[in-house]
C-alpha cells in the first residue's frame, strides 16, 4: 500500500485510521467535510493531506481518491438521514472504488447481528437484524458484496478513544472529567464491550494488508467486557476523585424521543444497552495474529487526556 483515502477522517475511526497510516509512513488523504476541523486534527502529521468534501457528491470521492490503493470507510453519518442517505452514500463509495481500481476497507457496527445472540459472537452467526437501523446496515453490506469490489469488513462494538466524540462513553467521560454527574446509558450491572479506536485501526489496517481477508467480514472485539460500576471506579482511580453516575433507560429514552429527533432513532438500539453483544475475535488471532488490545484503564486515560487537551485549546 502506497497511498490510501480515509473518507470520515474527523470522527472517532477515522482519526485513528489516519494516525496510524501516518505513524507506518503511509502517504494519507484525510478527507471529511470541514477543513478547519481536518487542519486542527492532522496539520503536523507529515504524512497526511486534508481534503475537505462531502460524500454525497460523487466528484468529490473520486478526486480525493485519485491515486489511492485503498479506501478506508469510516464515515458515520446522523440516525435520521440512514434511510434517505445511506445507500446514497454506499453506491458513491462502490463507483470511486472502481473509478480509481482501489480496494475497500470498511469499519462497521454490530448492528446486523441482531439480538438474541447468547456468549461470544463469531463470523458464522446468523445476520438477523430486527431493527430499521440494522436491516439498513445488512443492505448495505450486502451492495458492497455484490458490486464485486474487493473489500475487507471489520465489525467493530461501541468505540472510545482521542476524537472518538459522537459516542456514549464520550458523553459518560465528558461529565466525570468536569466532575458533573455523568450519564450511563443502559445497565450499569451488564457486562459490555467497547473498542479503544487505535486498537480498531490497527486491526482494520492490518487486514486492508492480507489478501485472504477479502471478500469476508471480521469481528473485532475490544479489550475484555467492562461494566458501568466498574468505569466508574477506573475513572475514579484515573482522576483522582469521586463520580456520580446516572443510568438512563428504554424507557427514559423513549419519553426524551418525544421532543428530540435523534433520541428517537436511539430507542430501537437500546438492546445494545440491555442485553449486549459480545463478540468473539478467534478468526483474526487464528488467521491474522494477535489482536490489538489496549486495557481500559489505559485506553481511558489516553482518551481523558485527549479530551482535557481538546478543551484547553
Amino acid at each position: 500500500m502506497k497511498k490510501a483515502l480515509v473518507a470520515g477522517a474527523s470522527g472517532g475511526m477515522g482519526y485513528a485510521i489516519v494516525e496510524e497510516l501516518n505513524k507506518q509512513g503511509i502517504e494519507t488523504i484525510a478527507f471529511a467535510r470541514t477543513k478547519e476541523k481536518l487542519d486542527a486534527l492532522f496539520s503536523a502529521m507529515p504524512h497526511v493531506e486534508v481534503r475537505a468534501g462531502d460524500v454525497f457528491r460523487l466528484d468529490d470521492l473520486l478526486q480525493a481518491a485519485e491515486g489511492a490503493d485503498v479506501i478506508y470507510h469510516a464515515v458515520n453519518i446522523p440516525y435520521p438521514m440512514w434511510q434517505s442517505h445511506l445507500e446514497r452514500m454506499t453506491r458513491n463509495i462502490i463507483e470511486t472504488a472502481a473509478s480509481q481500481h482501489c480496494r475497500l476497507a470498511i469499519a462497521d457496527n454490530i448492528y446486523a447481528y441482531g439480538q438474541g445472540h447468547e456468549g461470544r459472537i463469531n463470523e458464522k452467526a446468523p445476520k438477523q437484524p430486527h431493527t430499521k437501523k440494522g436491516r439498513l446496515r445488512l443492505q448495505a453490506e450486502e451492495l458492497i458484496s455484490r458490486s464485486g469490489i474487493p473489500a475487507v469488513r471489520a465489525h467493530f462494538p461501541d468505540f472510545y478513544g482521542p476524537n472518538a466524540i459522537s459516542t456514549v462513553m464520550h458523553s459518560t467521560l465528558k461529565n466525570g472529567i468536569q466532575n458533573k454527574r455523568a450519564v450511563y446509558v443502559g445497565d450499569m450491572s451488564k457486562q459490555r464491550e467497547f473498542i479503544y479506536t487505535p486498537d480498531g485501526a490497527k486491526a482494520l489496517i492490518e487486514l486492508s494488508r492480507h489478501e485472504t481477508a477479502y471478500g469476508r467480514c471480521w469481528n473485532i472485539p475490544g479489550a475484555g467486557t467492562i461494566s458501568g460500576h466498574e468505569l466508574r471506579t477506573l475513572l475514579e482511580e484515573i482522576t483522582g476523585h469521586s463520580h456520580s453516575f446516572f443510568q438512563v433507560n428504554k424507557g427514559m429514552i423513549r419519553l426524551l424521543s418525544l421532543f428530540n429527533k435523534e433520541m428517537k432513532e436511539v430507542v430501537e438500539m437500546m438492546y445494545l444497552y440491555e442485553q449486549p453483544v459480545i463478540l468473539s475475535g478467534e478468526a483474526y488471532e487464528k488467521e491474522i495474529g494477535p489482536l490489538p488490545q489496549t486495557p481500559y484503564d489505559q485506553g481511558l486515560k489516553k482518551t481523558i487526556q485527549f479530551m482535557k487537551k481538546a478543551e484547553s485549546l
